[in-house]
């Protein structure tokens, strides 16, 4: 009679054990009667009552989760071969679409691949190897993520993001692209010195003209200045020649002494003595 009520007791407890389950907070529950989905998902952590040995209890992670593919080689717009590592992460966000779709994070990770790898496989035929290397790698995965995003919410999942973790070059490639790109880059700095040449040809000519007519005009002006200042000299001479015509030949003639005689006495000058220069000299008394 003990035995039996012990293996009562045993079996309530089992029974009660079983019926209950707990939900932390970094998952989603969802019960599964008979296979099929009973209610809505579980998303409060907590403890809560299912029906022991009918229903299942199937566990979605809430946490932001990561996928790493395989690098894999594709061709670009300019027929290169490229080799591309790329991730992506994403969340489970309908869990019943999930569990109906995928089933589980191992199905999801393989229809990810699919989904993703076809998606940058497209985007990349569009672009050349320089422009997926450089300047367009940012713009291409914002497409690629947006485009494989829609695709990946049939399977209530969300593609928060799509990168490129490397792209690579074949190894058997590398050697024959490098030279390539050097020799191109090479063309392009030998064009931009070219330009750069007839950009400066181009300011030195105008510095030389703008030089030619700047100059012309100061000369023009100095020499109108000249001439004004010639004809003030002119008639300020003549007014005083007109006032005083002897004492202005008097000075005239010092002046012509001064520059004649004030030398370092090494030069000679020879002069007729009744040359009108040295009238004063004669009258000298």
């Amino acid at each position: 009679m003990k035995k039996l009520i012990s293996g009562v007791l045993i079996l309530v407890a089992i029974i009660v054990y079983s019926s209950f389950f707990k939900v932390n907070e970094m998952q989603t529950a969802m019960v599964i009667r008979l296979g099929k989905p009973v209610g809505e998902p579980i998303n409060n952590a907590g403890l809560n009552v299912k029906i022991p040995f009918v229903d299942k209890v199937e566990y979605f992670d809430k946490r932001l989760l990561e996928y790493d593919s395989e690098p894999k080689e594709l061709i670009t717009k300019d027929k290169k071969n490229i080799v591309i590592d790329n991730y992506a992460r994403w969340r489970i966000v309908e869990p019943l679409i999930f569990l109906q779709t995928v089933q589980d994070e191992k199905g999801a990770q393989a229809r990810l691949d699919d989904i993703i790898y076809s998606e940058i496989r497209e985007r990349l035929g569009q672009y050349t190897l320089l422009e997926i290397i450089s300047i367009k790698r940012d713009e291409i995965m914002e497409i690629v993520t947006r485009e494989s995003d829609e695709k990946v919410r049939k399977l209530g999942i969300k593609l928060v993001d799509a990168r490129i973790k490397r792209a690579d070059l074949p190894e058997q490639n590398e050697e024959n692209v490098y030279k390539r790109m050097e020799a191109e880059r090479k063309q392009q700095a030998k064009k931009y010195r070219a330009e750069g040449q007839e950009k400066a040809l181009e300011i030195i000519s105008d510095a030389e003209r703008d030089k030619t007519i700047i100059l012309a005009e100061a000369y023009e002006d100095a020499e109108t200045i000249k001439g004004e200042g010639d004809a003030k000299a002119l008639k300020i001479y003549a007014n005083a020649y007109n006032k005083d015509p002897e004492f202005y030949k008097f000075t005239r003639t010092l002046s012509a002494y001064n520059k004649i005689f004030n030398g370092t006495g090494k030069t000679t000058v020879i002069i007729s003595t009744d040359s009108p220069i040295f009238q004063y000299l004669n009258n000298v008394k």
